[in-house]
């Protein structure tokens, strides 16, 4: 029987991940999160309440050797560039001190622990003008975005060493974030699909022509268990995959969301754009990923099934 460890478990993306690990059998749970606040019923996975990068946790979390690690822990883009420190303590520093943990068990006991990094488009920076593909040079442009890089290499150089089995992924914006949610420069990518939903109006940051990278939290779930279990035998140096993604302005995902909810709830959403989120976010051009969906990864396939499962 394998044991996985999640960090990050009660947050947006780890919560669905544990719930859809715990419908599967073969397998232990060990869950770390700053607080379990609302929790779901986790059934039986070891719940660990405090900061990954506390020693205490770390410890108590690597007590029972682990397989696989999804390290999905992290402060926010738009909170990390406010507040310097804390973001990189938790997003640089805490997570090569785990990796670095994680190895030495690795060489204790071979093969090496599988660790699904979540990374982030962040790195990429403001992107304009044509197509891109895979291997377009990274330009964070924010700290958060500057942090994942440098651990994607950190983790690659670790691969590289065989202490560790690592898989990145640069996600795009996951939606529907819940509406409380702070410190995400996209949260408005999911506060229209909410409030559209809840027949509220909306003064949305960006234009609708604004373009944007867009993924469900179901799609984005399968996307990491299958990142859990691939053969990395013949995985890129980097070790980093970008993520296929839908890429819909948000004139496109409005009016999904009006063949789901009406025209009269379409009325309710005005556009305020902030240059800088639309800068960030809002002018993402096509991408293209062949190399990710020959090695399994998936997209939503269309704005509106995009919008049905992200509001299931």
């Amino acid at each position: 029987m394998s044991h996985i460890l999640i960090t990050g478990a009660n947050g947006f993306v780890g919560r669905a991940l544990a719930l859809r690990l715990l419908e599967q059998p073969g397998h232990t749970l060990t869950l770390v999160d700053r607080a379990f606040v609302d929790a779901p019923d986790f059934g039986p996975a070891t719940l660990l309440q405090g900061a990954f990068d506390d020693p205490r946790i770390l410890e108590a979390a690597l007590a029972t050797p682990v397989d696989t690690v999804f390290h999905l822990a992290s402060v926010p883009g738009g909170l990390a560039e406010r507040q310097y420190a804390p973001g990189y303590q938790v997003n640089l520093q805490a997570t090569m001190t785990l990796a670095h943990r994680l190895a030495g068990q690795s060489r204790a006991a071979r093969p090496p622990i599988r660790l699904v990094f979540a990374s982030s488009v962040a790195v990429y920076g403001p992107l304009t003008g044509a197509a891109i593909h895979e291997d377009q040079a990274p330009r964070p442009a924010m700290s958060y975005g500057a942090h994942k890089l440098m651990a994607e290499i950190a983790l690659a150089d670790l691969s590289r060493r065989g202490e560790l089995d690592t898989v990145s992924l640069r996600l795009p914006g996951i939606v529907a974030r819940p509406p409380g949610e702070s410190g995400h420069g996209s949260a408005f990518m999911s506060l229209v699909m909410h409030n559209m939903a809840a027949g509220l109006p909306y003064a949305c940051p960006v234009s609708p022509a604004a373009t944007s990278w867009w993924m469900s939290l179901p799609c984005c779930v399968e996307n990491l268990l299958h990142a859990a279990g691939m053969d990395t035998s013949t995985a890129p140096p980097a070790r980093t995959w970008q993520l296929p993604v839908l890429q819909l302005s948000m004139e496109a995902l409005l009016q999904a969301l009006e063949r789901r909810f009406g025209a009269d709830r379409r009325r309710l959403i005005s556009h305020l754009p902030d240059d800088a989120i639309e800068t960030l976010f809002g002018r993402c051009p096509p991408l293209h990923t062949p190399a990710a969906i020959a090695a399994g990864f998936r997209h939503d396939i269309d704005a509106d099934r995009l919008v049905a499962s992200a509001l299931a």
